[in-house]
């Protein structure tokens, strides 16, 4: 009952965009979209509907326009207290496309983000999708910078598993500090710090050691961290976040362990001191 309480903050009229970027952030295309989330049968019922168009002033006819009823929601998708979500599916499979949906909701405002891998295991393409509610004077928010990150953040971390128990809640704190082009990221969990080193590279920062990692730092104040390549019998995750406030970033992050089985999700609420 509650993944549907959490799903409905969701609810209300989206207007936005779907922009495809490249493995690497540079935009590829861009693509002018209203959703909508419709409450009925006193919130029983949410009727979907997604409309996209070639121009940006939403005048002409929509290119597409699709709709969907839901009473129920599948076990793969994750709501957290915010409205925030994570959605995929249960097992990386060889020789099929797998991908991953991440969603937060701020008062008027939606980010959503989408990474996908092709068949070969190799990331193939991101979708950035801004929404902003109808009606609503919601700005977007500046592009993501490094000096952004810096400091000490206190973290909220709400765990969630797929069979939908109430959310665990832990706390970890988090450092970044950088000199020249280099930077030092701290994560302190139960007294227990580790130390990653990484490499400021225009809009990314690669993270180096046994499990390298890349974030694109991108417009919105959002970011997305996912490995170039999966590799069947490894872990991996899959992670986006957004900046908020100047001072709060809220991160998604999704976990499959050694056999391709996705174990649980985290919402990490983060604040810096």
């Amino acid at each position: 009952m509650a993944n549907w309480e959490n799903f409905l903050k969701n609810l209300g009229e989206w207007q936005g965009s779907f922009t495809r970027l490249s493995p690497q952030g540079e935009i590829l295309s861009n693509t002018p979209s209203i959703l909508t989330l419709e409450g009925l049968d006193d919130n029983k019922l949410v009727k979907f509907r997604l409309r996209r168009y070639d121009n940006p002033d939403y005048q002409d006819p929509p290119t597409q326009d699709y709709s969907q009823d839901y009473r129920s929601l599948g076990r793969q998708i994750i709501f957290f207290g915010t409205g925030a979500f994570s959605k995929g599916p249960w097992q990386l499979a060889p020789f099929s496309e797998f991908g991953a949906e991440f969603g937060f909701v701020d008062g008027d405002r939606r980010m959503r983000f989408v990474q996908l891998y092709d068949k070969g295991l190799s990331l193939a393409s991101l979708t950035f999708i801004r929404e902003f509610r109808r009606g609503s004077d919601a700005q977007e928010r500046p592009a993501l910078k490094v000096e952004q990150l810096l400091g000490t953040w206190q973290c909220q971390v709400y765990t969630a598993y797929p069979d939908w128990r109430e959310p665990e809640l832990s706390t970890m704190e988090i450092s970044l500090s950088q000199t020249g082009d280099s930077v030092e990221q701290r994560v302190t969990v139960q007294g227990q710090t580790s130390v990653m080193q990484g490499k400021v590279m225009g809009d990314q920062i690669h993270f180096l050691g046994p499990n390298p990692s890349k974030v694109l730092l991108l417009p919105d104040g959002a970011s997305s961290c996912t490995p170039d390549r999966l590799q069947l019998g490894q872990p991996f995750s899959g992670e986006v976040g957004w900046l908020v406030r100047p001072n709060e970033r809220q991160r998604l992050i999704r976990y499959y362990d050694n056999r391709g089985a996705w174990t649980h999700s985290a919402f990490v609420v983060e604040h810096r001191q």
